[in-house]
């Protein structure tokens, strides 16, 4: 988001700033380096420091770095952390302050030890650490069965126990994207992120293109990954530490104690405090293994492969209260007992569905809403935490979203100067008021992300489940204040309809507790331009979600009929692609609606208007065609372009440019047992733009997640047996979830650092988010290898015979039936039960009206069924076994005692 405002002077600082300067080189880069191979890595140590220098891939011609080498000139002072430096925080027994040690504050050279047998190189690091340290630290490279490791021993040098209350590994991988091309920073860069599961946990650093090699960093001995510290360095630095071109560092740390007891005291952390208490002479050894995974896809193997503790949840961590969770678990050593925080969150059973004798599985079911944390302890002694976030039953948390956004949310006032009355405006949740006034114009201005991310999340529930309430005021936006304020009669979509100028709006009062001299305070002039295509496809979104709602549920609609909301909708894809809109021809978040948009076009049989928006997307698609990284937007570097591109490229069949966009995606949203991490795409910046607590940081559950959800999950609809694809994508499609708190309020995002793990208070921009969530969640039965017969978003009851499987996703208009590759939807309706006979390859549909249990949910007046086979395995198209009526491609079937039912077959 907006690097037209951010990057550009960004950049222009750091051009004037000499790498370097005003900065002593403490680090030892002029002495030369310590070489040696492994199996897997060449590896170099700074001679005087014996940090990592490079750690490259052995075998790859383009020899990937995982350390910023390159620009290691420019991190070699006093605070710039390297991997090799250590942290901690330790008392004597009996006292209550903590000292403090950190090998990168003063940095002086290490004492070299000697080195043999399988020890690389060794040193103390007592020069490097402040006198009177209450720790003697020896810090050894070593070669262990072929596996390069980092350890520490930590040895008591005082005359009385001591407790170390904090130890922490800081991590330094090549995500410096600062002054790189594109190509640079895809081929060169990785992103690191954790699983912070204790004796289980591990970092994956995955590089950018998504095709090479990830390292997999896991821990030696007991070395839990118990926290996750975000690193502070000076933000003056040239390449621009904790800014969108350079995020920043972290920490993996071993005991959290110290941190517990003070920054984090009013946080209730991810896993439980712990410290060490060392006898007077004891030593104790933490170290870190770094594991080169075959793929990104081959983590998980590679860690089995290591005899690691692996985890694997379906549907993920994220679970609605009123569906069953499975868990599965492999390591060489038995599960000894499972327990979980808070008490009574979670309940557990153990279940039969492995079908291999490496997997033990459990049933799990969910008792409080929010998070907790399962626990799992080993016969050996190893601990385990799996996270998980349970929600309300998705139907009703986005009936509760649906009704904040029309109520909470709703802004009705007449007199006001901006025209933004009526409207779903943005939403502060910690004062439980609407925000009305920021100095980021676009908040309340109703455009932009975080100022169309409210109307927006509105708009699409009532694609999703529409309520008659609701659509009625939804309709008042859309004919008051979208299509005449927002959009002009042209077609343009402004930026912001609110604006600082105090002598256009005499009669309204500016807050004076507002700083107004910031860039992004608008003027009218800069709030009314058109010219930014991101926000014109928010509002092609809001019409399209509305001629859904007329095309399949007449009587709810009383404004206009849906001939006109769908035209509104081409209207503006034709204005956006005119040439005279900036960024029409990058990615643009949430333009699958535009790829659906145009299906329905053609379903219509509106062939003048399908002709136009699908000759603009291909023109769109002949420049990506052309381009190896077509996935920029206003960044640097973002997460945002890979949706469209992908979306287009399969359409016009560029399998090339498709895949290379797939790649990219898998690099940045990752798989790990934790709620907030599974399905995260990367996203740092944007609380700047959209949140209120305002900072660079791992956003979880940002827009990123639903929607780079949405070409993961459609490729596994055309590769069915790719099941990390469904793994990964489903994660990133159950991510808006979790933002939906128990009144209904949906924020931005939540804030990953460890002092503050809360959700952001604004709902800013969750409107993309909840569009990825709505245009692909449904529930996908599978026959896995290793788990048997399982649902993403529903319940199997029943496996014999006959797969029966209870459909419970938000949605309940989807169904895909892997086996098969069929792709089932509603265009009307919701699914109930789905059973498929396997041998005869039949299914079985139950529809009702409305998807049970939620109050106001509009009932359909028919069910309207369309049979997709999406895979390329050479099946047929399902076909309803019974004659039925069509109606643009969609079988009506007819409600009989408030049900209906179908059973399709080859």
């Amino acid at each position: 988001m907006r690097a037209l405002y951010l990057v550009a002077p960004l950049f222009a600082v750091f051009s004037l700033v000499r790498p370097g300067a005003g900065q002593a080189a403490t680090l030892g880069l002029q002495d030369g380096f310590l070489s040696f191979d492994t199996p897997s890595f060449s590896v170099q140590l700074v001679k005087d420091s014996q940090t990592l220098y490079s750690l490259k891939t052995k075998g790859n011609p383009s020899g990937f770095d995982f350390i910023p080498a390159d620009v290691m000139t420019q991190r070699q002072s006093n605070g710039n952390y390297h991997l090799g430096d250590i942290t901690f925080r330790a008392r004597l027994v009996g006292s209550s302050a903590w000292t403090s040690g950190d090998t990168a504050a003063q940095r002086r050279n290490v004492s070299a030890l000697a080195a043999s047998g399988s020890t690389l190189a060794a040193a103390s690091l007592s020069p490097t650490l402040p006198s009177g340290s209450l720790l003697n630290i020896t810090r050894r490279w070593v070669l262990e069965n072929g596996q390069l490791q980092l350890l520490f021993d930590v040895t008591n040098s005082q005359k009385q126990a001591v407790e170390i209350g904090s130890l922490g590994a800081p991590l330094e991988f090549n995500n410096i994207f600062t002054g790189r091309t594109a190509a640079q920073t895809n081929e060169l860069c990785s992103l690191f992120d954790p699983y912070i599961g204790q004796d289980a946990g591990y970092v994956q650093v995955t590089p950018l293109l998504g095709t090479l090699p990830p390292l997999v960093v896991v821990p030696v001995g007991r070395s839990p990954l118990e926290g996750w510290r975000f690193l502070r360095e000076s933000t003056s630095q040239a390449l621009g530490y904790q800014s969108q071109t350079f995020e920043g560092l972290y920490e993996w740390q071993f005991h959290t104690l110290a941190y517990a007891q003070n920054e984090w005291k009013n946080v209730t952390p991810w896993n439980a405090p712990s410290s060490a208490t060392l006898q007077p002479g004891e030593t104790r050894t933490y170290g870190l293994g770094f594991i080169l995974a075959p793929s990104i896809r081959g983590i998980e193997s590679a860690l089995q492969a290591a005899k690691r503790p692996v985890a694997v949840g379906i549907p993920g961590y994220i679970l609605p209260s009123d569906q069953q969770g499975k868990l599965f678990l492999s390591y060489p050593s038995a599960v000894k007992s499972l327990a979980v925080s808070p008490s009574g969150a979670l309940s557990w059973t153990t279940t039969t569905d492995a079908t291999s004798s490496s997997w033990v599985g459990y049933a799990v079911t969910a008792h409080a809403w929010g998070r907790s944390r399962l626990t799992v302890t080993y016969a050996d002694g190893a601990v385990q935490t799996v996270h998980f976030y349970v929600t309300k039953a998705a139907t009703q948390a986005i009936a509760d979203l649906g009704n904040f956004l029309t109520t909470d949310s709703w802004f009705d006032d007449p007199s006001d100067p901006f025209h933004r009355s009526p409207s779903v405006i943005s939403y502060d949740r910690e004062v439980n008021a609407v925000v009305k006034n920021d100095p980021r114009a676009w908040i309340p201005g109703l455009s932009d992300e975080a100022g169309a991310g409210s109307w927006l999340a509105a708009s699409l529930k009532q694609f999703t489940q529409p309520n008659a309430k609701e659509v009625a005021k939804m309709e008042q936006f859309v004919n008051q204040t979208l299509w005449g304020s927002i959009q002009n009669s042209n077609g343009t979509v402004k930026k912001s309809v609110y604006f600082y100028q105090p002598e256009l709006v005499p009669n309204y009062t500016y807050p004076s507790t507002i700083d107004w001299g910031v860039w992004w305070s608008w003027n009218e002039a800069a709030s009314y331009a058109t010219d930014r295509a991101y926000d014109y496809v928010h509002v092609i979104a809001a019409y399209w979600s509305l001629y859904r709602v007329a095309r399949n549920y007449p009587e709810l609609v009383k404004t206009h009929t849906w001939e006109w909301y769908i035209n509104q909708a081409v209207m503006t894809v034709a204005t956006m692609t005119n040439g005279r809109v900036g960024y029409a021809n990058d990615g643009l978040m949430e333009e699958t609606v535009i790829r659906y948009l145009l299906d329905d076009l053609k379903r219509e049989g509106l062939t003048a208007n399908a002709t136009l928006v699908e000759s603009r997307m291909q023109a769109r698609e002949e420049v990506w065609a052309g381009e190896r990284y077509p996935f920029g937007s206003e960044m640097a570097w973002d997460s945002t372009g890979q949706e469209g591109v992908y979306a287009w490229a399969t359409y016009f069949n560029d399998t090339v440019t498709a895949t290379n966009a797939l790649n990219s995606i898998l690099a940045y949203q990752p798989t790990v047992p934790h709620w907030g991490y599974n399905g995260n795409a990367r996203r740092y910046w944007d609380n700047v733009y959209g949140g209120k607590l305002q900072r660079i940081e791992r956003q979880i559950h940002h827009y990123g997640s639903g929607l780079n959800a949405i070409p993961l999950i459609s490729q596994f609809r055309a590769t069915p047996d790719d099941y990390y694809l469904l793994r990964v994508g489903f994660g990133g499609l159950s991510g808006p979830l979790s933002n939906i708190d128990q009144g209904g309020f949906a924020a931005a995002s939540f804030h990953s650092f460890a002092d503050t793990l809360k959700w952001d208070g604004y709902s800013g921009d969750y409107g993309p988010n909840f569009v990825g969530h709505a245009l692909e969640i449904g529930t996908y039965i599978i026959e896995h290898p290793n788990f048997g017969w399982q649902a993403f978003g529903g319940n199997v009851v029943s496996k014999s015979p006959t797969v029966k499987v209870q459909t419970l996703d938000s949605i309940r208009r989807r169904v895909f039936l892997a086996p098969l590759g069929a792709w089932l939807t509603l265009d009307a309706g919701a699914f109930s039960e789905v059973e498929f006979d396997p041998a005869k390859r039949t299914v079985h549909l139950t529809i009702t009206p409305s998807a049970g249990g939620v109050s106001g949910a509009a009932s359909a007046p028919e069910a309207r069924l369309l049979v997709q086979n999406t895979a390329s395995n050479g099946l047929g198209v399902l076909k309803p076994s019974t004659k039925l009526g069509q109606d643009a491609g969609a079988w009506v079937v007819p409600f009989k005692g408030g049900v209906a039912s179908v059973t399709l077959s080859l």
